[in-house]
């Protein structure tokens, strides 16, 4: 059976209301729940983005049972990798073992605010498996000294280190990616329902790990005021990652999707309340080999009106494929 995961969509939500969000998703039976880690929204409507981290850190506290996890951190340009090793170890701490670090290769929207450029998407990766690879060797404990080709770290050692360590999960969109996490990863994590990206994932050493999908979802009683949300707050999701990757601002992202029409929305989003349209969303995943499925409630403000709707009628249904 697929699990059913609740997301922290940083972009769309202050501080505050994330943490009891996901309280409130806590309590209505959600299996797990996923955090982005952003420094911008996508779009100007969305209107946030808090520091992912501190918000894990008071999620962690005002929970008690459901999972958490980034979805995902980049750990090269903005995050140094020895400090995210420092952050995972301590989140992992402080939830008592029930988080979870995904990781990817980044975006420009979060990553150029240092100034340190946007590299290519293949030097991307190259300096994503070698962040993987100091994280790891943080992990393991002891004094890690590095000297590689992206990263140098120097006489760091992590001084709180959980028994149980948190999982590296690593994003992937083609070969090369699934490659990387099928050798360095210990679950797979994916925002499109593609056979494929597993099958590549098992190939590479990833058979018998998890597998973590993720769909945008919007809930409401009235379906065109739904599908006006989607349009207005999610359509930057209809440019596809090789586009998305590499675009600087909110601003980049409106004039991408300028020529997105509400219908293009709708027919990628499961929009209104008619539990059966959710449900077909998911089953994609779950026939590709998923085993987890995070739902992303699309407007901040809408969160607690979705949350008690799939408590009572959309995780009964979705408990069934």
């Amino acid at each position: 059976m697929v699990q059913i995961g609740y997301t922290m969509m940083t972009e769309q939500a202050g501080p505050r209301a994330l943490v009891e969000d996901v309280v409130a998703a806590e309590r209505a039976g959600f299996d797990f729940s996923v955090t982005s880690d952003h420094y911008f929204p996508w779009l100007e409507s969305q209107g946030h983005a808090p520091y992912a981290w501190s918000v894990l850190g008071a999620a962690a506290q005002a929970t008690s049972r459901i999972p958490l996890m980034t979805y995902v951190t980049c750990p090269t340009i903005r995050y140094h990798p020895a400090v995210v090793a420092q952050k995972a170890a301590t989140m992992q701490l402080l939830s008592e073992g029930r988080f979870r670090l995904g990781l990817g290769s980044g975006e420009n929207l979060n990553e150029h605010v240092t100034g340190a450029g946007w590299p290519s998407p293949q030097v991307r990766l190259d300096m994503l498996e070698e962040a993987v690879t100091v994280i790891r060797a943080l992990f393991e404990g002891g004094t890690v000294n590095h000297q590689g080709e992206y990263f140098d770290v120097q006489n760091a050692r992590l001084w709180d280190l959980p028994d149980e360590l948190p999982p590296i999960g690593v994003a992937v969109s083609g070969e090369r990616s699934c490659s990387l996490a099928g050798r360095l990863a210990d679950l797979v994590i994916a925002t499109e329902p593609k056979k494929k990206l597993v099958d590549s994932f098992d190939r590479h050493g990833g058979q018998g790990k998890p597998r973590v999908g993720q769909l945008p979802v919007c809930f409401d009683t009235d379906r065109d005021a739904a599908i006006a949300r989607a349009h207005d707050q999610f359509r930057w999701a209809m440019g596809g990652w090789p586009v998305n990757s590499e675009l600087p601002g909110p601003s980049g992202f409106e004039g991408a999707t300028s020529f997105v029409k509400p219908e293009d929305v709708a027919d990628a989003i499961p929009c209104g309340d008619d539990v059966s349209t959710f449900v077909e969303a998911v089953r994609p995943y779950v026939e590709a080999g998923f085993t987890e499925v995070a739902l992303v409630q699309v407007g901040g403000d809408h969160q607690r009106p979705f949350i008690d709707w799939a408590e009572k009628k959309l995780l009964p249904a979705l408990r069934e494929l």
